[in-house]
């Protein structure tokens, strides 16, 4: 079980989070077009997964806007934003963003993305949300990188990230 913390508060995760070097475990999410889709819809791509409690906070909306912005240089990346909130919300969001360069995938068919990952909150005040996480697959979906933010309510660690995609 992992921990952060939310707002200077303790909280912890259903489990812990993929090692580096392990296999990604495979989901089931669901996009705008409310079609499930899983990790081997984006084989021989490198993947970003920016795991946001809810595209309705500015944090949230934040991580998602500055990885749509790298991802518009790297046609070998796909960027999967996965959330709880409604497909329907997350195109809201994106449209009136202007956002075309990631993929929002929505956990509302599904909750074994959350407990698959360790991202699944167990308490505090959002208890059932994802915590905020980040990860990074190689074209076969092996972990190059894994973080689960120390504090919730901050954006992630970007030149991390981004540095595992190298």
């Amino acid at each position: 079980m992992a921990q952060a913390m939310f707002k200077g508060s303790p909280v912890r995760t259903n489990g812990d989070l993929p090692r580096v070097g392990a296999q990604a475990p495979d989901f089931k999410l669901t996009t705008g077009e409310l079609k499930d889709v899983t990790l081997a819809d984006y084989q021989g791509r490198k993947k970003l997964l920016s795991v946001v409690h809810s595209l309705d906070t500015g944090v949230c909306q934040a991580s998602t806007k500055r990885f749509n912005d790298f991802a518009k240089s790297r046609s070998d990346v796909v960027v999967l934003v996965v959330s709880a909130d409604l497909p329907f919300a997350q195109g809201r969001f994106c449209t009136g963003e202007g956002l075309k360069n990631v993929v929002t995938l929505s956990m509302m068919r599904d909750r074994h993305f959350a407990k698959d990952y360790g991202v699944l909150l167990e308490d505090g005040p959002i208890a059932g949300l994802c915590a905020r996480s980040t990860f990074v697959l190689d074209e076969n979906n092996k972990v190059l990188y894994s973080q689960l933010n120390p504090e919730l309510t901050v954006e992630p660690d970007y030149d991390q990230a981004l540095a595992a995609l190298k």
